[in-house]
């Protein structure tokens, strides 16, 4: 969880902005600046685990992934279920999680620019729907609501 304190000074839309003083203004604003860093730290730790387990099942089921491979991916028992165990195949209905957020944005295209890059030297054109978009957007503002517990007032902020 990420843990701030309640600030009744840092914004003109929640105080009476005509009693801050500079100090309060400034411990104010050094208490947002360290909640956004923690904030930030969040999604940044959220990236790291995505990349840890980005394709697993490449590895924890290499076989079924190489029935499918040999075959062109005619055969996709492997593929069909990878859409569904990934979350980063956003191209295909099937593979959007119902909580999809930005790190599976993130996790998609650089899936795609690494393996574009990797394999053939370029990158195809990447799409995803303005709603999609939107639903990852609004996911990822409720997940780092989620970790976000508020602690009682400060006097002097």
């Amino acid at each position: 969880m990420i843990h701030i304190r309640k600030s009744k000074t840092a914004d003109t839309r929640t105080c009476d902005f005509t009693k801050v003083t500079r100090e309060q203004l400034l411990a104010s604003s050094l208490q947002h600046l360290g909640d956004v860093h923690k904030g930030l730290a969040f999604f940044a730790a959220q990236i790291v685990e995505c990349a840890g387990r980005h394709d697993f099942d490449k590895l924890s089921d290499i076989d079924g992934f190489h029935e499918d491979f040999k075959t062109g991916f005619a055969q996709t028992r492997w593929w069909d279920n990878h859409r569904k165990v990934n979350r980063h195949h956003l191209f295909q209905t099937d593979g959007i999680p119902k909580d999809v957020n930005l790190i599976d944005v993130l996790d998609l295209i650089v899936d795609c620019v690494m393996a574009g890059m990797g394999r053939s030297g370029s990158v195809y054109a990447l799409e995803l729907t303005p709603e999609l978009l939107e639903r990852a957007f609004q996911n990822t503002v409720e997940m780092l609501k989620s970790q976000v517990v508020v602690e009682p007032d400060d006097a002097t902020n």
